[in-house]
């Protein structure tokens, strides 16, 4: 196992590389002129050639992006114009904040799609299948942050059960002591009963706005994935041989039914990166993607460069996770490699 992880994790080293040089040169060429920005709609030409010489944007671009390349060589992915501080400073406080709301809308999600699908699949043609098909178009159908604003209106301002959309935590309560930077795990740790109800409170209708995203692909698959294992040899003779449902379901069907599913599961995670620019706007969520966002309309070169790569990163750790649970579920994918 150890070997394949070291062989996987080789083969990850050109695309870390060209996402560095993509991301390098998509930011040179966007529309918009970063020295041009800070120096303000008042400044003179000689201000602006000023702070174009400050930056280094003066340079020529293969210097500019050797410059690059040996400051990200010793961790150093930049200043960030627009907040003053280190990239590399900024992405560590705010990445926990988006990976906290991602995973609490991949977890209801999964809570809810694998059942549904499982139970769809089960009683085919029933009012659960239905239900399950609306659901999954449903979710298809409508923009995640058109879901967001439309929870927001029923929950927050009609029904007024939910919290302002401001923000990972009540203004009148203190984020816990930062342990991990998940807000759930810390309030616990520090036995902050307030500041937990405080933070699952105001995760609770961005991480339904993600959940109900993800929550279509994952029932579709489950369902389909579950329909093709059910109508194979192997289950129809456990049934005849006078095992329980329950038996023939869980252990037989669903664990060879898994392996679709975990492959959509990377797929959404993907997904829900992206859809979390999306939420963070409409829940002023104070996450990666409102940072990248708010740096692109600044023209920020390096913040976007180190979003870029973090995102990547994550998504190699994610492909990474994924080739393990194969092996897990399936022990022929493990002796194979």
């Amino acid at each position: 196992m150890l070997k394949t992880i070291g062989g996987r994790l080789l083969t990850t080293i050109p695309t870390l590389i060209g996402v560095v040089v993509i991301s390098f040169l998509l930011t040179r060429v966007l529309p918009g002129d970063t020295a041009a920005y800070f120096a303000g709609p008042a400044a003179t030409p000689q201000a602006i050639a000023e702070v174009k010489k400050k930056l280094g944007l003066d340079r020529p671009l293969p210097e500019q992006f050797v410059r690059y390349v040996s400051e990200l060589a010793r961790g150093d992915l930049g200043q960030s114009l627009t907040t003053g501080q280190p990239v590399t400073k900024d992405i560590a406080s705010r990445l926990p904040a988006s990976a906290e709301l991602t995973l609490v809308g991949l977890i209801l999600s999964l809570s809810i799609a694998i059942p549904l699908g499982i139970a769809a699949a089960v009683k085919q043609g029933s009012f659960i299948d239905h239900a399950c098909r609306i659901i999954a178009t449903a979710g298809v159908s409508l923009p995640v942050f058109f879901t967001g604003l439309l929870l927001v209106y029923l929950l927050y301002f009609v029904l007024q059960i939910a919290p302002a959309p401001l923000g990972r935590i009540d203004v009148f309560t203190s984020p816990p002591p930062t342990v991990t930077g998940f807000y759930l795990i810390d309030s616990i740790i520090a036995k902050d009963w307030d500041a937990f109800r405080a933070t699952v409170a105001q995760l609770a209708v961005p991480g339904v706005t993600l959940a109900i995203f993800a929550l279509a692909p994952i029932a579709r698959m489950t369902r389909a994935s579950m329909l093709a294992v059910l109508s194979s040899e192997f289950v129809r003779t456990a049934r005849a041989s006078g095992l329980a449902p329950r038996t023939v379901i869980v252990t037989y069907a669903l664990r060879n039914a898994l392996l679709p599913v975990v492959t959509t599961l990377g797929m959404v995670f993907s997904f829900l990166l992206g859809a979390n620019v999306l939420v963070e706007k409409v829940f002023a969520w104070p996450g990666i993607g409102s940072y990248a966002v708010e740096a692109l309309i600044a023209s920020d070169f390096a913040p976007v460069q180190g979003f870029v790569l973090a995102m990547a990163i994550l998504y190699v750790l994610l492909n990474l996770m994924i080739d393990i649970a194969y092996g897990v579920i399936d022990p022929r994918v493990r002796m194979a490699a």
